[in-house]
């Protein structure tokens, strides 16, 4: 029944590297196919961090398995315009950087459109481009990503069919996604050169990539909505040879698993029940407990009826389980033994560890749990795992760099070297230009600025100071939004600090829509130290629970929620106040995405909704709701 939903190949991987391994080897063996035959391989290439991974493959397939690209040609779809081929966003540095400065393959086979060029000479120079791919013999694979909006390349909603490569007008949304390259979204352009669809579809083959839970809504409307030039996407249907390679993350809204019960036959699991029966309420705007043979029909969850008794019984389950997560006490409940309880009764007095990716995570995405933690007597650490350096804006400092010598002026105090720091930053950020990476006294300072609000939160919680732990992963820690990787040292950071705890629950984050990638990787490394501590049967790890709470942008979907901690009015205040101790967070974020509320605006809007969606099943009533998910190691 999947090709009855699915009008595109799809292909789901693990995850984007074991889906760049099996691209890169098909693109390595039509290159050698081309090189045996004495003829071109045209590639079609794409930028933004979905690629990335694809690349880095076929670095390692030329250094470590011999695959020259000696007879490779390449097309870019696009790049910003106006744009200079040296500027940190260029694409041009974006491929050298990612690819051609690695492999052999000869400059004069690179083609990239051109963001330097005048306007009266765009049209002229976009026909020439199409006529370049014309007269190389077509492109033999088009690698694309696609944007939110379901842009391929820079074709925004409303791009024609027919249309050819050409200056385009960039989607306020497209603006806004991207704005984390630039200083703030005023430095975006609102144009770029774009091959058009046209020019895409004509492309032997076509692999597109998507990874993350947030590409999951518009890769399924791409693969089974109808063809609209509104989703540039949708028309890559019309394509004979069309594959989307997607992680399970971003094939999450597909059919085959949003509901598998409409796909084919299946194994009803407790999660599958809750998500069929909770969908089912939500479209049909009714508590569980009002919900009716007809309604079940209606849904196509016959079979579940038929395997799982009454339609009554399978309601009281689905509502006894949701009703089983909600719980005042997320260290467990020490007083009385609570059957079903989300978290054990046994030690009264845990140990915990909260893993906060960026200094105000962990006050923003479980601000009421942490509180409760604190309050209920649990020894609660918190791992500050990034800096979060470059997230404080240059107004910012200036700010700390006046009150700093206004503070060592009034009091007459000699610090000839802090002094001559606070000068070289304010001189430094008087002269910056856009996109100059950050000095290392700048870094420090944004970093320090970090440090002290995340102290003074915990304070504010109740957090002793010896239990507050600023990890500064060296991932993170190159002053541009580009990072390293991760390597083993971020992970043997994790390992001390749990050895060193020997935690009974650790809370991390498990938002993976994080738009810059820094709670993913942060998540990794820490999964890693947790995997590799178990394997040693390392007694840090003997008695402990792993709960995953979510950031600003996403809440857990009820199926997959373990525990639910309740706020009253007054402790979403708490929380709230909480938050606001980060000012550098507030009134201007550095990297706001398309999300134009502040953190605080966003934790409550979630909590709130969270809440009334309980209550519009029936459930009781809260003011709000932070959800978490068990996750096994």
């Amino acid at each position: 029944m999947i090709d009855a939903f699915e009008k595109i190949a799809v292909e789901i991987h693990e995850n984007g590297k074991t889906a760049a391994r099996q691209i890169a080897a098909e693109i390595a063996a039509l290159i050698r196919e081309k090189q045996a035959a004495g003829k071109p391989c045209v590639l079609g290439m794409a930028t933004g961090s979905t690629p990335k991974t694809l690349y880095a493959e076929l670095v390692r397939l030329h250094r470590e398995e011999g695959l020259s690209f000696r007879n490779v040609v390449t097309f870019n779809l696009d790049e910003y315009y106006p744009m200079q081929p040296d500027a940190r966003q260029s694409y041009h540095r974006f491929m050298k950087t990612q690819l051609f400065a690695h492999v052999d393959i000869d400059p004069k086979n690179i083609n990239i459109p051109d963001g330097t060029i005048t306007k009266s000479q765009s049209f002229t120079y976009a026909q020439a481009y199409e006529q370049s791919i014309k007269d190389a013999g077509g492109i033999d694979i088009q690698i694309l990503g696609i944007g939110l909006n379901g842009h391929i390349g820079f074709n925004e909603p409303g791009s024609s069919r027919s249309s050819v490569t050409r200056v385009a007008a960039l989607d306020n949304n497209t603006r806004l996604a991207n704005a984390y390259e630039f200083d703030n979204i005023s430095q975006v352009p609102r144009l770029a050169l774009t091959m058009g669809i046209s020019s895409i579809l004509q492309a032997k083959k076509i692999v597109l990539l998507a990874f993350g839970a947030g590409k999951s809504g518009i890769v399924a409307q791409s693969i089974e909505g109808n063809i609209t030039e509104n989703i540039p996407a949708t028309l890559l249907q019309e394509h004979p040879n069309c594959v989307f390679h997607l992680d399970e993350a971003s094939a999450q809204e597909l059919t085959r698993f949003k509901a598998p019960w409409l796909a084919g036959e299946i194994e009803w699991t407790e999660k599958l029940i809750r998500k069929a029966v909770t969908s089912m309420a939500m479209t049909q705007q009714k508590p569980l407990l009002q919900l009716t043979w007809e309604d079940y029909l209606n849904a196509g969850l016959a079979d579940l009826m038929e395997k799982h008794g009454s339609v009554a019984d399978i309601n009281l389950r689905v509502f006894n389980g949701l009703r089983d997560t909600i719980t005042g006490w997320p260290g467990g409940k020490p007083m009385e033994e609570v059957p079903r309880h989300p978290e054990r009764r046994n030690p009264a007095s845990k140990r915990v560890i909260i893993f906060s990716p960026h200094p105000d995570d962990d006050i923003i995405s479980m601000g009421g749990t942490f509180i409760r933690l604190v309050q209920q007597g649990h020894e609660v650490h918190v791992g500050y795992q990034t800096s979060g350096n470059i997230a404080v804006s240059d107004e910012f400092v200036m700010r700390q760099i006046d009150f700093a010598v206004e503070f060592d002026g009034f009091f007459e105090i000699d610090k000839s070297r802090a002094g001559t720091i606070w000068q070289d930053a304010a001189a430094f950020i008087k002269t910056k230009t856009p996109h100059q990476k950050d000095t290392h006294e700048i870094r420090s300072i944004k970093g320090m600025i970090r440090r002290t609000e995340a102290r003074a939160t915990c304070r504010y919680v109740g957090v002793q100071d010896e239990h507050i732990h600023f990890m500064n992963l060296p991932f993170y820690e190159t002053g541009l939004i580009e990072k390293n990787p991760p390597t083993d040292a971020d992970i043997q950071l994790h390992k001390e600090l749990i050895r060193e705890v020997r935690p009974h629950q650790i809370f991390a984050a498990g938002d993976f829509a994080d738009p810059h990638g820094t709670h993913k990787v942060c998540f990794d490394v820490m999964y890693a130290a947790l995997q590799q501590l178990k394997a040693e049967n390392d007694p840090a790890v003997a008695d402990c629970r792993l709960w995953l709470y979510r950031g600003a942008w996403a809440e857990w979907d009820l199926w997959d929620i373990d525990m639910s901690i309740p706020m009253s009015p007054d402790q979403v205040i708490q929380k709230r106040n909480g938050i606001f101790i980060h000012q550098s967070q507030k009134d201007g974020v550095v990297f706001q995405g398309s999300d134009s509320r502040e953190f605080w605006q966003r934790a409550e809007d979630r909590n709130s909704g969270t809440a009334a969606l309980f209550d519009r099943l029936g459930l009781p009533q809260y003011a709000a709701l932070e959800a978490f998910m068990r996750f096994d190691y």
